[in-house]
């Protein structure tokens, strides 16, 4: 039985992932209609993903979680960027065009908004921490945005490997929060139809982070929440290195 098993994990690494994720699913929505909030079984499955990629982590002493096992590498390639970035895309084709030209003009100011509170927010942070070189804070503050405008304004401005690094954390923190607190805040900000969701993908920017959290919360909505906050890092990575770079140099 353990050949078999250990077969399957290394020969067919993929499959394997797949049905580790459907048996956390399954896990995560029967613990949810325990507790009598199904609707929260995403926002529970994030967590115990996190749970046990820290676990991994420590046992291994790796950076990527249960990819690090050997026997979980088709962990790495089902989360990985190209699956996850095929897996939004493909959101669009539920998207109803009527929905997305009445939330127009509320979505690009939503974006406008949310790219300035994100940096600002990061580079105060930035600042409070210690930092006082502009070209640190703006990373930093882009790592506020997302996880890929701060690498993409740190290349541009020459900050630091390290600065960076914590840049890309600052856009994990972000996203993972997202996908766990979505659920919880949706009634208490009326995220319940196609126009809130493309202010709210809009105004928090992370992609993952969004779609995860909306998942969690209504999966009829992703496509619209994804819609905007997949403009939000080419926004950012347009708007940081340049405007949000000229602000913070004029201040520090």
């Amino acid at each position: 039985m353990m050949d078999i098993i250990n077969t399957l994990f290394t020969s067919y690494d993929l499959v394997a992932a797949l049905g580790i994720v459907a048996l956390i699913m399954v896990i995560s929505y029967g613990f949810a209609d325990m507790i009598g909030q199904r609707r929260m079984g995403s926002a529970i499955a994030i967590v115990v993903g996190l749970v046990l990629a820290y676990i991994a982590g420590k046992y291994t002493g790796g950076e990527k979680g249960l990819a690090d096992v050997s026997l979980f590498t088709g962990v790495g390639l089902l989360g990985g960027g190209m699956l996850r970035d095929y897996a939004i895309i493909s959101t669009a084709y539920g998207i109803d065009l009527k929905n997305i030209k009445k939330a127009g003009l509320p979505g690009i100011v939503s974006l406008l908004v949310g790219v300035l509170f994100s940096f600002i927010i990061g580079a105060a942070i930035a600042a409070l921490l210690g930092y006082t070189d502009p070209a640190d804070i703006t990373t930093i503050g882009g790592g506020a945005v997302t996880f890929v405008v701060g690498p993409v304004a740190g290349s541009a401005l020459g900050a630091s490997s390290d600065v960076i690094a914590l840049s890309i954390a600052a856009g994990v923190v972000k996203s993972v929060l997202t996908m766990i607190i979505t659920p919880f805040v949706a009634s208490i900000i009326k995220l319940d139809n196609p126009t809130s969701a493309m202010v709210y993908g809009g105004l928090i920017g992370t992609t993952s982070g969004v779609a995860g959290g909306l998942a969690a919360t209504n999966a009829e909505l992703v496509p619209y929440g994804a819609m905007t906050a997949t403009f939000f890092t080419g926004l950012g990575s347009l708007l940081v290195p340049s405007i949000g770079y000229m602000l913070v140099n004029a201040i520090f």
